[in-house]
C-alpha cells in the first residue's frame, strides 16, 4: 500500500474514527492503536499514554475503564458471559451475566491473558502471559496462572529487571533512545542480543 494512502488512513481515522479496520492494519505502533481505541474505541474511559497491541480483543468496550499508562498485549477482556444464553434457552429464565473490567493505573496485561467480567487490576499490577484473571488484582502485584494468583510483589520484578538489564552489554544504546523504538538504532540491537543470547561463550558453554 502506497505510503501517502496509509498517511491518509491514518490521518482520517484518528479525526473521524472511520475505517478502523484498514487503521488497525497499518497502525504503527501499539501506542498509535491505543491512541485511538481511547478517543474512538467506545471505553467507558481511558487514561493517558495507552498502549494497546493490536491483537488485544476487547469483547464490551463500554464497560472497561483503563487508567494512566497502561499496557495491553494481545490479551482479552471479556465483559460478559455469554453461558446465560443457554441457561435461558434451557430453563425459559431472562438471566443476565455481565461486569465491569477495571484497569487502574500502571498495569500491564502480557499476551493471550484472558481477564474475566467483574475484576479490578492494579494500580501497579502485571498480569502474566496466558494468565486467566477471575477475580481482582490486588496493587503492587505480578499475578500469573489458570486461575492467575499472585506471584510476586511489583517493586521486586522492577529490581530483577533493572539488575538484569545492567548486565546487557546494550544497555547503553537503550539509555540512548528516544522512544520505546528507534528504527535506525534496531539493526544494532538486534546484532548485539544475538551475540549476547547465543554466540557469547560463556553462555554457550
Amino acid at each position: 500500500m502506497p505510503p501517502f494512502i496509509v498517511n491518509f488512513i491514518r490521518r482520517r481515522a484518528m479525526e473521524t474514527g472511520k475505517g478502523r479496520g484498514l487503521f488497525r492494519r497499518v497502525a504503527r505502533s501499539s501506542q498509535e492503536w491505543g491512541a485511538y481505541l481511547a478517543k474512538w474505541g467506545g471505553l467507558y474511559a481511558c487514561g493517558t499514554t495507552p498502549t494497546i497491541n493490536v491483537g488485544c480483543n476487547i469483547t464490551d468496550p463500554y464497560l472497561v475503564r483503563i487508567g494512566n499508562n497502561c499496557a495491553l498485549s494481545a490479551c482479552t477482556l471479556l465483559g460478559h458471559d455469554a453461558v446465560v444464553h443457554v441457561i435461558n434457552r434451557m430453563h425459559g429464565t431472562k438471566l443476565d451475566a455481565v461486569g465491569c473490567i477495571d484497569i487502574r493505573d500502571n498495569c500491564f496485561i502480557g499476551h493471550g491473558a484472558i481477564v474475566m467480567p467483574r475484576v479490578c487490576i492494579g494500580p501497579n499490577a502485571v498480569v502474566a502471559a496466558g494468565s486467566v484473571v477471575t477475580k481482582d488484582v490486588p496493587p503492587n502485584t505480578v499475578v500469573g496462572g489458570a486461575p492467575a494468583k499472585v506471584i510476586g510483589s511489583f517493586d521486586e520484578m522492577v529490581e530483577r529487571l533493572k539488575k538484569r538489564s545492567d548486565a546487557y552489554p546494550w544497555i547503553g544504546l537503550i539509555e540512548q533512545r528516544a522512544g520505546a523504538y528507534d528504527a535506525e538504532m534496531e539493526p544494532m540491537l538486534k546484532k548485539l542480543r544475538v551475540q549476547y543470547f547465543f554466540e557469547s561463550p560463556a553462555r554457550a558453554a
